[in-house]
């Protein structure tokens, strides 16, 4: 105890006087946009180059990063940075896949991905010769925690590692071993699922989890059966639970549980629904709970959209601050944490960038990102033309204050307890998260043929204590939208029903508290539609180790682009003509605006996606609508790896994949009246074109010397900023409609102040069936009737509480209908 107690003295000392150094001949700081700083970036050699881990150890941040499937070493780093934010490449780099990390207090070494890092900085590598695999978690050990600690991959490989010499024991033969190939539908054996992710151990067992499926309709549907948690007692392995998992953890976080017989372990995962959170208590075994999901670009049942969500303490040394990522949503998660104490989890704010881990450092927080991958793997697209990947991936740390996951999107959130399934009689749906939002409602939808009465019930303290809060009756095939009011209070609430029936019953909360109106002044650069002239230039990543953002420059004068010459931004973010005719081809070729994807008539945006189905999204400023103007404004494009963002008339979404239901899934992030000519993903930066004439060099703002060319840089979540989600529109506008066919879908999701015109030419009153989808795979409900007079307009207010995703609108009787929504 007393070698120990010296041992972390010398320790602080010796990083006292690393920071002193430091601090005494520390160079000038290197530029920042937004908390990223260029220079750090880090690049590979392969399809993906994603943050694996971001640990403080010994006085300096390590960064490790990955490709997307290589079990036996790649062009990825080990990276040390010191306090000024010096970076050194270790020259032990072997790359590979890894995502795992663990501080061992008994020998006081980091180990992070395979590599051991001692006090002093000291690196030594675990040979993929000896335990080749994607090393993506690492345990205590069962039975001999001081002297060894097991080692999990991707593909069900496991091993233990002597903790001094490094020696490695086989458990279980990884995947990629036994089928001899580098195939992206590798599995292991052992276990159902595939994509290993979490791995952790406490209360005699270690416990892993997976995410993904290895099978064709995988990379397709996203709401098939799909991966798995399941747990070893040194002997046999047992499946827990058979959905989609990410995150095992507990109090310990990243040192492991410091009273591993009772201390709990925690999972996050989630299913088509929603979110899920278990919890294993040593004598009750597992728990599980809901959440809603604020965004859906994680889904997939292949498992590749989820980086690695976790659960972190960021606090300051002695008072504990646990920070959740899942589903593009920042969590405050109480490290107290039990089944029977499971108060406190709140949302925070919605984000955008892609994170694989994160940490307290020097009185802030990193984020360490997903940001560009070479190989935009399965999300492609015809909205994006045949626009290509960047020349080379890379990704970058993001800095930012402590409070930044306070700061960002609203925290609207949907999710399901059932979705069209068979619901026993009196049988309680799990726990869904109640706590945490000022507006509340839910949809009960009985689509069974008799009859039922569906009791809501909250936990009010979190205790397990079930009180009844209200009741709701629903016909046959009725829905019914229940509104909770602020004085509705409880942890969690669940929901029965007694009828065996087919029910849905979705949570949808409302946040509008962050919605910015005003544009953020580091957007005033950028030029307004009404701009008859100003600066473009189409982006483009560069390859083959140039590091550089391409920029194909050009003045736009009546909605035509004209070239004014080539420029490359540099990692200190300088803005330099090139003479390099043949790059400046590939962007003119490769890179070009695609034309006629968006289709906009005189109701709304009409997007028909690559499955055939038809979507409708609001209208923003009038100037949009001009075909030459739309001509030469980007609409679709990967910022940040496997989702996209989409700028289309007016308004930036963040838009899934297809494999995660794309279209059905979008969400608007921001509304603008921008002339935004191209944007891209460069060194952890979002980079826009489109800008002002006389606009100066400012913090977001880079110019060239000869001031031919202009950018805007910082990073996707500022868009938050850029002005709260506005529009109009509809499905229809005096369009002939036939009795009874429903329209489009409308998207009516995640906007706050909302109404309704409606209106016909027919010679007699005409009903109006507004019909909503909550989820955007769920069923469609009727939400209202409204009877409309001939000759008038009808105007419908929603009510605050009112949430869904989609829209749409049937009438009773033939003729010219307008359905028109504003939201303000």
């Amino acid at each position: 105890m007393q070698k120990k107690h010296f041992t972390n003295i010398f320790q602080g000392i010796l990083g006292a006087i690393c920071l002193t150094a430091a601090t005494t001949y520390a160079q000038p700081k290197p530029r920042q946009i937004s908390g990223i700083y260029p220079h750090l970036a880090y690049y590979n050699n392969e399809g993906e180059c994603g943050t694996g881990a971001v640990v403080p150890w010994a006085g300096r941040l390590w960064v490790i990063t990955y490709g997307p499937h290589l079990p036996y070493g790649s062009s990825d780093k080990l990276y040390e940075i010191t306090p000024d934010l010096q970076r050194t490449i270790r020259p032990e780099s072997v790359g590979g896949t890894p995502a795992n990390r663990m501080i061992h207090r008994e020998t006081n070494q980091l180990f992070i991905g395979p590599y051991a890092i001692d006090a002093q900085r000291n690196v030594r590598t675990i040979p993929y010769s000896e335990a080749p695999g994607r090393h993506t978690g690492l345990a205590r050990h069962l039975t001999d925690p001081a002297n060894k600690i097991l080692l999990a991959t991707m593909e069900e490989g496991f091993y233990e590692v002597d903790v001094k010499t490094l020696q490695t024991k086989l458990l279980y033969t990884d995947g990629n071993v036994l089928r001899k190939e580098k195939d992206m539908q590798q599995f292991g054996p052992l276990l159902p699922g595939a994509h290993g992710k979490g791995y952790y151990s406490g209360q005699g067992v270690a416990v892993y989890s997976n995410n993904g499926e290895a099978s064709p309709e995988a990379l397709k549907q996203f709401d098939i059966k799909s991966g798995a948690l399941t747990e070893w007692d040194g002997k046999d392995w047992k499946v827990v639970r058979r959905n989609q998992f990410v995150e095992v953890t507990g109090p310990g976080g990243i040192y492991g549980n410091p009273n591993p017989a009772t201390d709990p372990i925690w999972a996050t995962g989630w299913d088509h629904k929603s979110v899920l959170l278990g919890v294993r208590d040593a004598k009750l075994g597992w728990s599980f709970y809901r959440l809603p999901k604020a965004s859906h670009s994680y889904d997939g049942a292949h498992g590749w959209n989820t980086e690695w969500p976790r659960i972190r303490d960021v606090g300051p040394e002695g008072k504990p601050d646990y920070l959740m990522t899942m589903h593009g949503m920042f969590w405050r998660f109480p490290q107290t944490f039990t089944a029977k104490n499971s108060a406190g989890i709140r949302p925070r704010s919605a984000y955008l960038k892609v994170i694989g881990d994160f940490t307290r450092w020097q009185d802030g927080l990193v984020f360490g990102c997903d940001d560009s991958a070479q190989k935009e793997f399965l999300n492609k697209r015809k909205m994006k033309g045949d626009i290509e990947g960047p020349g080379q991936s890379n990704s970058n740390l993001w800095f930012t204050s402590g409070n930044k996951p306070d700061e960002l999107g609203p925290n609207t959130a949907q999710g399901a307890v059932w979705l069209s399934e068979k619901i026993e009689a009196n049988q309680a749906s799990e726990p869904f998260l109640f706590a945490g939002w000022p507006t509340r409602m839910a949809w009960v939808h009985n689509e069974g043929t008799q009859p039922a009465e569906f009791t809501f019930e909250v936990d009010r303290d979190g205790k397990g204590k079930w009180q009844k809060l209200k009741s709701v009756r629903a016909k046959a095939g009725q829905a019914v939208a229940v509104t909770f009011s602020q004085g509705d209070a409880g942890e969690w609430i669940r929901v029965k029903t007694n009828q065996t029936t087919q029910t849905t019953v979705n949570f949808n909360y409302t946040d509008d508290a962050r919605f910015q109106s005003a544009t953020d002044p580091m957007f005033s650069g950028l030029a307004n539609l009404s701009s008859a002239s100003y600066s473009g230039g189409l982006l483009y990543g560069l390859g083959e180790n140039r590091r550089a953002l391409g920029l194909l420059a050009g003045k736009i004068q009546n909605g035509i682009f004209s070239e004014t010459g080539y420029y490359e931004l540099d990692s200190a973010l300088n803005l330099l003509p090139k003479k390099d005719p043949k790059t400046a081809g590939v962007i003119r070729q490769k890179f070009a605006i695609p034309k006629d994807v968006l289709t906009v008539d005189d109701a709304s945006v009409l997007v028909i996606d690559d499955s055939g189905r038809r979507w409708r999204l609001p209208l923003g400023a009038s100037e949009f609508t001009n075909k030459t103007r739309q001509a030469i404004l980007r609409i679709d494009r990967e910022v940040a790896t496997e989702r996209d963002l989409l700028n289309a008339h007016g308004t930036f979404y963040e838009l899934p994949a297809e494999n995660a239901d794309g279209y059905a899934k979008i969400r608007p992030v921001a509304s603008h009246d921008r002339a935004i000519h191209d944007y891209a993903s460069y060194r952890g930066l979002l980079v826009m074109t489109g800008l002002d004439d006389r606009v100066q060099p400012s913090e977001h703002i880079l110019t060239s010397a000869d001031g031919l060319a202009k950018i805007w840089a910082g990073t996707i979540d500022d868009l938050w900023k850029l002005g709260k989600p506005t529009g109009q529109g509809g499905p229809w506008k005096n369009s002939a409609v036939k009795a009874n066919i429903p329209s489009d879908p409308y998207l009516i999701g995640f906007y706050d102040q909302k109404s309704l015109k409606l209106s016909h030419n027919a010679q007699q009153p005409v009903t109006f069936r507004m019909e909503v989808n909550p989820i955007g795979h769920g069923p469609w409900m009727t939400y209202q009737e409204l009877t409309v007079k001939p000759g008038e307009t009808l105007d419908f207010t929603f009510p605050k509480e009112f949430q869904a995703r989609w829209i749409r609108f049937m009438t009773n009787q033939p003729c010219e209908a307008t359905a028109w929504l504003t939201y303000k």
